[in-house]
């Protein structure tokens, strides 16, 4: 079973080495690393915690998860993988303190699995939100390490996928020895693929814990000192766009600018928009200048006197966006215009802020339902019609509900409200896992 499945990967590697070859700045980083070709790890007396995430989302949920591991278990070494480039920038950068190890994530064969693991030795390996990789769990637990499952989220969308390779992913949870998960749905479903109901709990999602560090504050002070986002002015945040979002987001911007010269509104609105992925960051500052009326700054070019006053601002960075959510009025969160599945929604809640979101959010189900139920976010319909060429791409349903959030302080407030109250209600999934943890940390 496990040679058909590594063969499998070895074609699919083939299959996406021309790729890997043409956009070798977003996947030739880490490539050596993981091969299994690390820097010698230089062991002591204490056992070692290794937990891996995929990119700049896990990363950043996982800040109170690698506090409390420092603060609760002192007598252990933490060592911290990711799959992604900018996750890994991320997590060197707010890690760099932390971990004593942070590196890339082997490829799932078994010589580069068991070089990783050679070489990092983990008594404890702890895989956010639900990371199946079959050659290296196997080999993990082989290996004597205890494997669990933290913050653990499947949606119904890849239950049904894993479902199809049933038996290959029921041995695979054999040796899973813990899976806490966000959610009783979520649960629920690990269940059904083969898990053992008895290594399952529910604990809760770690992303309500989020809280900012001081850097993250200085950072903010910076960038309000350069762009003036604190400076009365209502400031919409369009947070991880994707692909043809950002058309849709402009132009309603661009209709509500319109719309704001001729009402007694105090100040006209900026906006700042933050991409989810950073190959797109080019392509999106031209897409800005498609927009002639509206001023432009980026976050990566010097310093100008256009910065306090631009229409727009482009945030090409990797770890700012979420220092930022304290200025703003208004939160788009994407990745939900199109059939993307929705990005996190829980960073803006965290700062009280009104949040707006498209109707594709099947990756985060469970949260954007609670959050409908408490009256705490608003989102779009489900869209029926789409023209020849931008599909999907709802601009009068966003400028409205853009320019009714900016002209009803009242629903504004009341919506930013009601989502951090949700936040403070849903805390406590840190001290969650560590308390699940102790069981497998003290075997």
């Amino acid at each position: 079973m496990y040679f058909l499945y590594s063969t499998i990967l070895s074609i699919g590697f083939l299959l996406m080495l021309p790729l890997f070859i043409l956009r070798r700045e977003k996947y030739a980083s880490g490539f050596s690393q993981r091969l299994g070709n690390y820097a010698e790890f230089n062991h002591d007396d204490r056992k070692v915690i290794w937990l891996h995430c995929v990119s700049v989302g896990e990363t950043n949920a996982a800040r109170p998860l690698v506090d409390a591991i420092k603060e609760k278990f002192p007598d252990h070494r933490l060592v911290f993988s990711t799959t992604t480039k900018t996750g890994q920038e991320l997590a060197q950068k707010i890690f760099a303190n932390k971990a004593d190890a942070v590196f890339y994530f082997p490829f799932d064969w078994k010589f580069s699995v068991r070089k990783a693991l050679e070489n990092y030795k983990p008594s404890v390996v702890l895989l956010m939100e639900t990371e199946i990789w079959p050659r290296f769990i196997r080999e993990a637990k082989r290996s004597g390490a205890k494997v669990a499952i933290v913050n653990g989220r499947l949606s119904e969308k890849s239950s049904k996928r894993y479902s199809l390779v049933g038996p290959l992913i029921k041995n695979v949870l054999v040796n899973i020895d813990l899976a806490l998960m966000q959610s009783e749905k979520d649960a629920t479903r690990i269940v059904s693929l083969g898990i053992d109901i008895g290594r399952t709990k529910t604990t809760g999602n770690l992303k309500f814990d989020l809280e900012l560090d001081p850097g993250e504050l200085d950072q903010a002070d910076r960038l309000d000192k350069r762009f003036k986002l604190s400076g009365g002015t209502p400031l919409i945040i369009a947070a991880s766009t994707h692909a043809d979002e950002e058309w849709t987001v402009l132009s309603a911007f661009r209709n509500i600018l319109n719309w704001t010269s001729h009402t007694p509104i105090k100040n006209k609105p900026r906006l700042l928009i933050a991409p989810r992925h950073p190959e797109r960051f080019d392509s999106v500052a031209n897409l800005v200048t498609e927009f002639p009326t509206l001023s432009f700054a980026r976050r990566t070019a010097d310093e100008s006197q256009n910065d306090p006053i631009a229409d727009v601002i482009l945030l090409d960075s990797i770890g700012e966006l979420r220092s930022l959510y304290r200025f703003a009025e208004i939160v788009f969160v994407g990745g939900s215009i199109v059939p993307h599945g929705g990005q996190s929604v829980l960073e803006p809640a965290m700062e009280g802020k009104a949040i707006v979101t498209g109707c594709y959010t099947f990756n985060f189900d469970a949260v954007i339902k609670e959050f409908l139920a408490k009256e705490a976010i608003y989102q779009l319909p489900e869209i029926w019609w789409q023209d020849f060429e931008h599909s999907l791409l709802p601009v009068e349903q966003l400028q409205e509900v853009f320019a009714e959030l900016l002209f009803k302080e009242e629903m504004r407030r009341r919506l930013g409200s009601n989502a951090y109250e949700l936040m403070q209600a849903n805390r406590g999934a840190t001290a969650n896992t560590i308390e699940a943890l102790h069981i497998i940390l003290s075997r």
